[in-house]
């Protein structure tokens, strides 16, 4: 018995103190939509424990939808969520001292069928094209802007809209029922993975518009004060977001821990989404503020104050440098 004693005073001397410390690492509560393809990372995160290896406890809530996340961070229910960084400069420029980390730069396109015979964007002119994300949907408002610098068109006179719930513009696509679709991208992963093209990406359309394509989009938000006061936290975040980025970057087999959450309905479907969220991933390099600051400034020109709010320029400080 005494042996038994000593073994299990030795286990708390070895093991006792390393446990304390897991168990009183900080937590960051994340709102994160439920079905999100952010989740993709957040999932590498926490089966790699890239978390607490970088010193905090991801304790994530899920959401059924983005104005939910929105809610819970703005009420103080959660530390940090997924935006894009238009509404956060909007919100900053309001006086809300929300700050951004880059997590994505995918961005979508406009994808027409293979057999549709459609070459260029002016072989829409009086078609009928689908949208998701409404009116001021930011891949929309770009290539708007490229139809009417490079073919002197306006997509939103010369063409019929639909507008609707990604899912919608995704099978009225494919149905015939619209000749192309603007769709967020991993749909658009779909749906090039089901006999439709990209006639023209936004990235390219983006460069074309002399804006910087890798500006990252989608980024992680958190309130200044809370970066302020958690500086170890954050640049934590960063890490972890990163490490996971280059394990799904490089590591076909962290992919296959990721298919149920992934919902694809074949390996076409699969290898589209692994392809696409490798494509968005961010280059790491600092971002170009005097880029940013020009695609704002069109946004604001198409997208009015619907859009950007009082946020026609680039708020200072709305992008945190971690590095």
């Amino acid at each position: 018995m005494d042996v038994l004693y000593r073994f299990l005073a030795l286990c708390l001397l070895a093991f006792g103190p390393a446990a304390a410390m897991a168990e009183d690492l900080p937590q960051l509560r994340a709102a994160m939509l439920a079905s999100g393809t952010v989740n993709w990372e957040i999932s590498t995160i926490k089966a790699h424990t890239l978390d607490r290896k970088n010193g905090f406890e991801l304790a994530v809530q899920d959401y059924a939808d983005n104005g939910a996340t929105r809610v819970a961070f703005e009420g103080g229910e959660a530390d940090t969520m997924v935006a894009d960084w238009i509404w956060v400069a909007n919100q900053r420029a309001a006086g809300k001292d929300y700050v951004f980390i880059p997590y994505s730069r995918a961005v979508g396109g406009l994808v027409v069928k293979d057999d549709s015979g459609i070459k260029a964007l002016p072989d829409l002119a009086g078609k009928k094209i689908g949208i998701a994300g409404g009116p001021l949907d930011k891949s929309w408002l770009i290539l708007r802007a490229y139809a009417k610098q490079h073919y002197g068109m306006d997509l939103a006179t010369e063409t019929e809209q639909v507008f609707g719930a990604p899912p919608l513009i995704f099978k009225s696509a494919l149905s015939g029922e619209t000749v192309g679709a603007i769709n967020f991208w991993h749909f658009l992963a779909k749906m090039k993975a089901k006999g439709m093209h990209e006639l023209i990406s936004v990235s390219d359309a983006a460069a074309a518009l002399k804006l910087d394509p890798d500006t990252p989009l989608l980024g992680y938000v958190l309130k200044g004060e809370y970066a302020a006061a958690h500086p170890d936290i954050v640049k934590g975040l960063y890490k972890a977001s990163r490490a996971a980025k280059d394990l799904l970057r490089n590591d076909d087999e962290v992919w296959e821990g990721l298919r149920d959450k992934m919902n694809a309905g074949d390996d076409a479907e699969f290898f589209a989404l692994r392809d696409g969220y490798r494509a968005g991933i961010p280059s790491g390099k600092p971002i170009d503020e005097a880029a940013a600051d020009r695609f704002l400034r069109l946004m604001a020109e198409l997208g009015g104050a619907e859009l950007v709010g009082k946020a026609t320029s680039l708020p200072d400080g709305l992008f945190l440098h971690l590095e």
